[in-house]
């Protein structure tokens, strides 16, 4: 005989036939305030939580196992889809990863060129962030302001790659492409743009504004002893006090010889991590213009020299017959890694972006393992959400800045 199917955990401790005034709602999966496919079980007390359980698995794509059978340059352009709101960062840390599996250097101008695209794309995901935060807590103009420094920030990323959201604009060793005549005076441009807009537009509607304040002021608050405990990293764990920052900690490409500073908001709550987003996105413009500086002193050598791993220049491949046969074998076989395994973690806009990679010579990877900052963020909502009011809960999950592509990997 067929059993029955089990209750989760969460409805095996909830009796739906109640004396008292509590009542179980869905908020999502379908949610235009859920950031993704985001089903999160709130149990009432009138308008006031009382439990949370957040259920992820609706969008589900197993990227890795996909991995483990892909080789290791297929599977890069996938990359694109965890953190589809700053592509660059997610094809980073994975390159970075397989780099330093292999031991390779990559040149100095391809450091550059992928520290700036790092910190456009932080740009990008903070700006993205500020606009659905603001438009989740009802401000519509701070959206459409915001979306439009988004788009030239866009405008960049398809100058260079050719593409808007996915970009794939890493390679292992380097990047593919160097930057295009007059991309360093558009970025320029775009950074006094929005060092302007962020004091005359952003912060003149938003930091002063008395809806805004009681909407997030004291709500989702998180303390440094619970935001240690949960495992959060980058914003989340910055609006709660803690001076951590993996650019600093474990510096990676340039971030050791730029002189930028770690903001931290003391106040624990909404209000303070969206102050600590704004004074981010001052340090990003403030890297990038050091990052310009450093460009124009570079050799254009743009990706590292390791044949074995790494196809030759195109020049090569068309004159030198053995570069050709070299760059045939990568294509259709793929590099060989050697045995170990190996953890490299970076700072994505939204915290730390980690892959694992164990190698055992073979042309895919044995196992590798994402730890994407969202998955830890949402599993936090079980918390953070207890006491407060139904009103505020699309607040509390803007704040997190979640994005569904790195959780449900």
């Amino acid at each position: 005989m067929q059993q029955p199917n089990k209750l989760s955990p969460f409805f095996e401790n909830l009796n739906f036939e109640r004396e008292d005034n509590t009542m179980v709602i869905n908020f999502g999966p379908q949610h235009p305030s859920a950031h993704g496919q985001l089903r999160l079980m709130l149990e009432l007390d009138g308008e006031q939580v009382v439990k949370a359980y957040p259920d992820i698995g609706y969008l589900h794509r197993g990227i890795e196992k996909m991995a483990e059978n892909m080789t290791y340059n297929e599977f890069l352009p996938t990359t694109d889809r965890l953190d589809y709101i700053a592509s660059t960062s997610n094809n980073y840390a994975y390159a970075l990863a397989v780099e330093k599996l292999i031991g390779l250097e990559v040149p100095r101008r391809a450091q550059v060129i992928r520290t700036i695209l790092l910190e456009v794309n932080r740009l990008l995901s903070h700006l993205f962030f500020i606009a659905t935060h603001a438009l989740d807590v009802g401000a519509m103009s701070v959206f459409l302001y915001a979306f439009r420094e988004r788009e030239f920030g866009m405008d960049l990323m398809e100058d260079y790659c050719g593409a808007r959201l996915t970009h794939s604009a890493v390679r292992i060793g380097g990047v593919p492409l160097d930057l295009p005549d007059g991309w360093m005076i558009a970025l320029r441009k775009w950074c006094d743009t929005v060092d302007y807009e962020l004091e005359h537009t952003y912060n003149a509607l938003l930091q002063e504004n008395r809806i805004w304040k009681m909407r997030l002021e004291n709500v989702g608050v998180l303390t440094p002893e619970d935001a240690l405990s949960w495992g959060c990293t980058g914003p989340m764990l910055r609006g709660s006090g803690i001076a951590y920052d993996i650019r600093k900690e474990e510096p990676y490409e340039l971030y050791g010889e730029l002189d930028f500073d770690i903001p931290v908001a003391d106040t624990n709550d909404s209000y303070g991590r969206y102050r600590l987003y704004m004074a981010e996105m001052l340090e990003s413009t403030k890297i990038l213009r050091q990052l310009m500086v450093m460009y124009d002193d570079t050799k254009p050598q743009l990706m590292a020299h390791a044949p074995q791993y790494i196809s030759a220049p195109k020049e090569e491949i068309m004159t030198q017959n053995y570069a050709l046969m070299q760059h045939f074998v990568l294509v259709t076989q793929g590099m060989r890694p050697p045995k170990g395994e190996v953890y490299v973690p970076t700072e994505s806009p939204k915290g730390e972006l980690g892959f694992y990679i164990k190698s055992e010579g073979e042309p895919y990877a044995y196992r590798l393992k994402c730890r994407a900052p969202s998955f830890f963020h949402t599993g936090l909502l079980q918390e953070i959400l207890v006491g407060t009011y139904i009103a505020d809960v699309v607040t509390i999950i803007g704040s997190t800045n979640i994005v569904f592509g790195e959780v449900d990997r």
